[in-house]
C-alpha cells in the first residue's frame, strides 16, 4: 500500500481514537483555505499599491514605511478588507471543523483573518493569540479597549483616491489621541483586552484538562515564524505524554523532532486532500 495512504490511515484512527484533540493553526492553513497574501490575488486588490510602490505581496508590504498616515490607512483599509471581510468562508476551514466539531477540540492559532470564528468554530474554543484584523486599539496602548473596525474600513476604501485617504478619516485614539493601530502583535505596544484574557483563560483550562490523557496535537502550516507559540509547545507536551499523539501537517517543515520521530506522523501533502481522505474515513 502506497506510504501517504498508510500514514493517512495511521492519523485517521489516532484522530478517531482521541479523547481531546488541540489545533495549533498557522500562516500555512490559511494559504491552504486561499488565504495567500501574493500572486494574482495580491494583484487583484493591490494593483494601484503595486504600480506606485512596487509592492511585492501583503506580508512584506504590511511591512512598509508610508510617509504619510493618508497612505498608511488607505493601505491597511485594503489590507483588511481582503483578508477580513471580503474571504467569507473557506472550504479548508468548513472541512477541519468537520473533522472535529464532535470531538472535545481546542484551537490555538497565531492567524488573525477570523477564519475559525467566520467558519463556525465556537468561541469558547478559540485562542487567537496575536490579535485580529477587525479591531484597532491606541498604538500606544494607553488603554485597553479594542473597536471594530468594519464601518471605518468601508469608509476608506470608499474615499481612497490615488492609495490615500482624506486626512479627516485618519483614526486617532479617543483617549489620549494618538494614532489608532491594527491590533496585531508586533510590537511591545499590543493590547490584551479582556476577550482576549478570557481566550488565554480557556485556552489554559484546556490544557490542564488534557494532561496525560489521549490527546492529538494537530499541527496546521505552523513554521518558524513564531514557533515557541504552537510548534515548540506541542513537541514538548507530546513528549511528556505518553498518551499523545503529535500530527504534523506542514509542507515546508514536516519533520519531526528526533525526541518524538515515534510519536509524529508528518505530512507534507496538500492540507485539503488529507482533510478529504480524513472525512471519507469517518
Amino acid at each position: 500500500m502506497d506510504k501517504f495512504i498508510l500514514r493517512l490511515d495511521e492519523a485517521s484512527k489516532v484522530i478517531d481514537e482521541a479523547d481531546y484533540i488541540l489545533i495549533g493553526a498557522g500562516a500555512g492553513l490559511s494559504t491552504a483555505a486561499g488565504v495567500d497574501y501574493g500572486g494574482k490575488r495580491h494583484e487583484r486588490y493591490f494593483k494601484d499599491f503595486i504600480d506606485k510602490y512596487g509592492f511585492k505581496d501583503m506580508y512584506s508590504s504590511s511591512f512598509y514605511n508610508f510617509d504619510t498616515p493618508e497612505e498608511r490607512w488607505a493601505y491597511w483599509a485594503r489590507h483588511i478588507f481582503a483578508n477580513r471581510y471580503d474571504m467569507g468562508k473557506t472550504n479548508v476551514y468548513q472541512k477541519l471543523l468537520k473533522l472535529v466539531e464532535n470531538k472535545e477540540y481546542f484551537v490555538i492559532t497565531t492567524n488573525v483573518e477570523h477564519q475559525f470564528w467566520i467558519n463556525g468554530f465556537e468561541d469558547k474554543r478559540i485562542f487567537a493569540t496575536q490579535g485580529g484584523y477587525g479591531l484597532l486599539q491606541c498604538s500606544k496602548a494607553c488603554h485597553d479597549k479594542l473597536y471594530p473596525n468594519e464601518k471605518l474600513v468601508s469608509e476608506l476604501l470608499e474615499k481612497t483616491d490615488d492609495c490615500r485617504v482624506p486626512s479627516d478619516l485618519v483614526p486617532y485614539c479617543p483617549v489620549c489621541g494618538e494614532e489608532m493601530d491594527v491590533n496585531l502583535r508586533k510590537d511591545n505596544f499590543f493590547v490584551e483586552d479582556e476577550k482576549w484574557r478570557g481566550m488565554y483563560n480557556n485556552y489554559a483550562g484546556f490544557l490542564e484538562k488534557i494532561d496525560n490523557e489521549k490527546v492529538v496535537f494537530l499541527e496546521c502550516g505552523v513554521g518558524f515564524n513564531t514557533p515557541s507559540i504552537i510548534r515548540f509547545p506541542f513537541e514538548r507536551m507530546t513528549l511528556s505524554n505518553s498518551n499523545a499523539i503529535l500530527i504534523r501537517l506542514n509542507l515546508d517543515y514536516p519533520q519531526a523532532t528526533h525526541e518524538n520521530e515515534d510519536k509524529t506522523i508528518s505530512f507534507d501533502e496538500n492540507i485539503e486532500e488529507i482533510l478529504d481522505y480524513w472525512l471519507s474515513r469517518v
